[in-house]
């Protein structure tokens, strides 16, 4: 089955007309980053910001045409509050994902009126850190699997839009199923559910895309997907402290954040400012994990601490937040990653693997320990 081309898919959104100018959606130049492949269609429908509460009937049109073509098994459309001109071409919404969020999941919880829960999932931990390049995705990834020895269920969602690694870490590959045409069964190893955008586009493809789209993703992933039940999901975070991290700590109920650093002076900058973002939309914060902490040589087992040490733990002390553990700088936990077998679970009784499951430890703790009732958000009461 090859599914409809680009220009069937085009011709049906010619069918469909902007209310207001009486153009067509193409001819309008209003669809942008449109994708077809194998059956799985995705585009945004860019729209003046003024007029976006208005038009989703239009979205809702545009994605009925596409979807009544011969071949199609899953379309995506998304509204984008930008009107700068529609092409064709790039990047899109995932193309196997879901329509918009259903009303239930849009449901406000809160104080914040937005940060609407995860069916099913009882917390949800965001691993996160201000700078690139400190192993922040190796950290998530084995944190998620020594949950799991904990016998805990986990999850892990891949909130990383430009630079999915959690596909090749997990040592997963293919594409999820969507059985009903609406939500998505993540992927899964090592008895953790996954999901991320690296199994909906080729790993090699850059993703060219506006923040709004980046958002209506992340909202997908999160909830248009069964996740089924979940005690922990673990969200490895974008690094920085840029869009679509500021749109996961606002609008997905963060149980807690933890912060990924390394021991030098520039990085623990940076993991301050993604501390005081978490903390500036009520997020509690965990805790620092010391990576690339110290490196042994594994000749001589000389120690040498090529990026300082103990900088995470005085950061920690600083700000008056827990050390969550330290993490050395192993060519093991590389290569284990790399090839898709962390170390957690390719070499469970290392030390390394020992340093992970104390951090998960500490973390279980604060989820279900006897203090965490302590850190639960208000309830809406209704009358």
């Amino acid at each position: 089955m090859s599914g409809p081309s680009e220009s069937q898919v085009l011709e049906a959104l010619k069918q469909v007309k902007d209310p207001d100018s009486g153009q067509d959606l193409v001819s309008a130049g209003m669809i942008s980053g449109l994708v077809v492949k194998d059956g799985n269609v995705g585009f945004a429908v860019e729209v003046d910001p003024r007029r976006g509460a208005q038009l989703e009937p239009l979205r809702k049109a545009a994605e009925q045409a596409v979807d009544a073509l011969p071949e199609v098994l899953s379309v995506t459309a998304v509204l984008t509050a930008h009107k700068g001109g529609g092409q064709t071409g790039g990047a899109a919404p995932p193309p196997a994902a879901a329509p918009q969020p259903s009303p239930a999941a849009r449901q406000a919880q809160g104080a914040g009126a937005q940060r609407a829960m995860v069916p099913g999932v009882k917390a949800i931990v965001a691993v996160a850190s201000g700078k690139g390049g400190v192993g922040k995705s190796t950290t998530a990834t084995n944190l998620a699997l020594a949950l799991a020895t904990l016998k805990l269920k986990v999850g892990i969602l891949d909130a990383d839009i430009y630079g999915p690694s959690q596909p090749r870490m997990m040592g997963i590959s293919g594409r999820p199923s969507s059985p009903d045409g609406k939500t998505l069964k993540p992927m899964e190893n090592y008895g953790v559910k996954v999901m991320s955008m690296g199994f909906l586009i080729a790993e090699d493809t850059p993703m060219i895309w506006r923040g709004p789209m980046v958002q209506s993703a992340l909202s997908q992933m999160l909830r248009d997907v069964d996740w089924g039940e979940l005690d922990v999901l673990i969200v490895d975070m974008p690094p920085g402290t840029g869009d679509a991290q500021l749109t996961m700590a606002q609008q997905v109920p963060l149980a807690g954040a933890v912060i990924v650093s390394t021991p030098q002076d520039i990085a623990l900058l940076d993991a301050r400012k993604g501390l005081n973002m978490f903390r500036k939309v009520d997020v509690p914060v965990f805790g620092i994990v010391e990576n690339m902490s110290l490196y042994v040589c594994p000749e001589c087992g000389h120690e040498a601490h090529i990026f300082g040490h103990g900088g995470a733990k005085k950061e920690a002390e600083k700000l008056g937040m827990d050390f969550l553990g330290e993490l050395p700088l192993d060519i093991g936990i590389r290569e284990t990653s790399d090839g898709g077998r962390p170390i957690v679970v390719s070499y469970p009784d290392s030390p390394h693997a020992k340093a992970y499951v104390r951090i998960a430890e500490k973390v279980r703790d604060k989820l279900f320990g006897a203090d965490a009732k302590k850190r639960q958000g208000p309830k809406i009461v209704m009358k």
